[in-house]
């Protein structure tokens, strides 16, 4: 009796969940035909922080377009001056970075919920990567010590605590809060990530000195008058960036790259709205032709 009324209960509950599915499946899909059959809105090009690229350089602002279309969109291009210094590092360094590759995606994930709070570029954890390896107890000949390899003069002006028998540059998440407001702070007085980047190593003085002498503010220009170790710093950031990301991004450009690339992208979306916009008969008849 006891068997006939529990497997009466089981049928009745297996009838109500399939019921269920099925309802949220008609639901589902309900909604995906709603959306597919909805035009397809660019998302606005707002701010250089907010551009996104995937494993090809195409920037994730630019709407789902047919693969005829997209072959023409505009793609990050990695720069000639530092293109044959990318293909050697990534060459012979590629065993070492594949073999740590799985062991950074715990501390990649800590940096880019941080950088998310200060609005700083997701792909700036590489640089952690060239100070120190993302190792949080490394010390270098200078005396920066840290995942982020802070200088103690640094440290110590935004608010870490360095002492004997503790050194706050060591822990990972204030470290790491401490290079994103860095960044951030860097980015508001040169607009340019790859002069960023070299600050970061060299220091601002360094790169007040070779704007100075350059008479430029881009970086391939005046690169000649920053230490070696420097220039070789920010090409290594863009080798690695390339390794990890397969393809660059604004972070990899400088001032003028990247404005370029702006306007690239926005009278790409000029053109395919203006597609849309057509009547299909004149978009067929242009075709034709």
């Amino acid at each position: 009796m006891f068997y006939l009324k529990f497997k009466t209960m089981l049928k009745r509950k297996l009838y109500t969940a399939s019921f269920i599915s099925c309802f949220v499946f008609a639901a589902i899909v309900s909604d995906s035909r709603t959306i597919a059959n909805e035009p397809v809105k660019a998302r606005p090009i707002d701010h250089p922080h907010g551009h996104h690229f995937d494993s090809s350089g195409l920037c994730t602002c630019l709407p789902f377009n047919s693969p005829e279309e997209l072959a023409h969109a505009p793609r990050i291009q990695l720069n000639k001056n530092v293109a044959g210094f990318v293909r050697k590092y990534n060459k012979e360094n590629g065993f070492y970075i594949g073999r740590t590759r799985a062991k950074c995606d715990p501390y990649f994930a800590i940096i880019d919920s941080i950088f998310c709070l200060y609005d700083v570029p997701a792909e700036l954890k590489y640089l952690a990567y060239i100070e120190s390896g993302l190792k949080h107890n490394a010390i270098s000949w200078a005396g920066a010590v840290g995942p982020w390899a802070l200088m103690p003069v640094v440290a110590k002006d935004y608010g870490l605590k360095i002492s004997r028998p503790h050194d706050e540059r060591l822990e990972y998440y204030k470290s790491t809060h401490i290079a994103a407001q860095l960044l951030s702070d860097l980015y508001k007085k040169y607009h340019d990530w790859l002069l960023v980047i070299a600050a970061y190593n060299a220091g601002p003085g360094w790169i007040q000195k070779a704007m100075k002498l350059s008479g430029s503010k881009n970086f391939w220009t005046l690169q000649r008058f920053l230490p070696q170790e420097t220039q070789k710093h920010v090409k290594k950031f863009i080798a690695v960036h390339y390794y990890f990301e397969g393809h660059g991004s604004l972070t990899t450009l400088t001032k003028a790259e990247t404005e370029a690339h702006e306007k690239a992208v926005k009278k790409f979306l000029e053109q395919q709205e203006q597609i849309q916009l057509q009547p299909k008969d004149s978009v067929i008849l242009a075709v034709s032709k």
